[in-house]
């Protein structure tokens, strides 16, 4: 693939680290000019230390403010955007109904869809005037998870299937002229998703687990255990002008999950 976003002025969200932060590679890579909005400041000065020329907003995704603020600094910086990407998640560790304390599950339901699913409302919602005039595309991270059970706990998933559903209403109501797609990407090496802080969980990280390469692997047909950077290629795809006739879809980035018996 060479030059395949020769021009594409692109906004990822949730770029600091894993799948985020291989899209960014991957769209400069491919000619791309991307700005990012991430909330955790040490990731945010990586990204300004070994991206250079790529705008970084500092904040939460789940606010109206910091969406504001990252797609007016790429359509500063660019002079518009054709692009929306986001890669924001927070994960429950597989908690089931049965586990989550009655108390918890207030705090843990109000984090766990503000972080997987407001957040991306909210960056479309932001990027939406820009898009339209744009006619561009939007591409947001759906999960195995919102596609078969037992890929995370009763939270994570019903925040996925929300996202799939998003989707699909995006799609529809912003057809003819933004394009919706998402990814779908399967169990993923070295990523910084994090379990909610509302479950206590906020000191766990999925890549800790260990033995996970032999893991992933021994979950898919394919027996692979994928990277950030296996999955960066289909948000390439679907941000390209390849891809100008997909909306409302999904590729499903997951070592064919779903043909496993």
């Amino acid at each position: 693939m060479t030059g395949w976003l020769d021009g594409c002025r692109a906004l990822v969200v949730g770029a600091g680290s894993g799948i985020g932060r291989a899209v960014v590679d991957a769209y400069l890579a491919e000619g791309a000019r991307v700005a990012v909005l991430e909330r955790d400041r040490a990731k945010c000065d990586a990204l300004a230390a070994e991206c250079p020329g790529v705008p970084v907003t500092e904040g939460d995704a789940t606010t109206r403010a910091a969406n504001e603020a990252a797609v007016a600094a790429a359509c500063a910086a660019f002079g518009g955007l054709d692009v929306l990407v986001s890669c924001v998640g927070v994960f429950d560790f597989y908690l089931g109904l049965s586990e989550l304390a009655d108390d918890d599950i207030d705090a843990g339901f109000d984090e766990v869809f503000a972080v997987n699913v407001k957040s991306m409302l909210r960056s479309v919602k932001a990027a939406l005037p820009a898009l339209t005039e744009s006619r561009g595309s939007v591409i947001l991270t759906e999960s195995t998870s919102a596609y078969f059970p037992g890929r995370g706990g009763v939270l994570y998933v019903s925040s996925k299937f929300a996202v799939r559903g998003m989707v699909t209403a995006l799609a529809h109501e912003l057809a003819p002229g933004v394009r919706v797609n998402g990814v779908a990407p399967g169990g993923t090496l070295g990523t910084d998703l994090r379990g909610a802080a509302a479950l206590g969980l906020s000191g766990r990280r999925l890549a800790d687990t260990p033995g996970r390469a032999t893991e992933l692997a021994a979950r898919t047909p394919l027996n692979v255990a994928l990277t950030s950077e296996d999955h960066a290629w289909s948000y390439v795809f679907l941000a390209s002008a390849k891809a100008r006739g997909v909306t409302g879809g999904v590729v499903h980035s997951d070592g064919g999950a779903g043909i496993k018996t």
